[in-house]
């Protein structure tokens, strides 16, 4: 077992990452400061400035979009393919915001508050108006939509 005051190197964590897995650690350089590693990949990600971070990467619900309209892209862009479409590009543009759910009882509790994104999809290339609506069908279908929509079971564990 490690140390709770030993810091990990990056390369001993990224060297020992089974296939499918990711882990993130604080980096000490600023008080939110992440590094995420998957094995093949490094990222980083930090608040900005006016959440006391230090903007040194994009920050935890921007990368769930960025996850969001990537998977989104690729689905398009695989099922256009398929069906051999003039798909020349997607552009996916998202944002997070917290609204007050609809019909709601207490509007004043912030338990009546619900995640809510916005995805709007740009489809640029020679195609139909039914290539266009079906499409957008198929970027609801993307994995990472199907599991945002799904019921999430995250289970926290101490590392041993």
């Amino acid at each position: 077992m490690t140390s709770a005051t030993t810091r990990r190197d990056p390369g001993e964590l990224q060297a020992s990452l089974p296939a499918g897995t990711v882990i993130v650690a604080s980096t000490g350089a600023g008080p939110f400061e992440q590094i995420m590693l998957d094995g093949r990949h490094t990222l980083q990600a930090d608040e900005p400035v006016s959440a006391g971070g230090g903007d040194g990467g994009p920050g935890p619900y921007e990368l769930l979009l960025m996850a969001l309209g990537s998977c989104t892209s690729m689905t398009i862009n695989l099922y256009a393919a398929r069906k051999k479409w003039p798909v020349e590009q997607v552009v996916v543009r998202l944002q997070h915001s917290r609204v007050h759910a609809e019909d709601c009882v207490d509007c004043e509790s912030p338990k009546s508050m619900i995640d809510r994104i916005d995805k709007s999809v740009e489809l640029i290339g020679s195609l139909d108006e039914a290539q266009r609506a079906r499409l957008l069908q198929i970027a609801d279908q993307c994995p990472v939509h199907r599991t945002l929509t799904s019921k999430i079971d995250i289970r926290t564990t101490p590392y041993i």
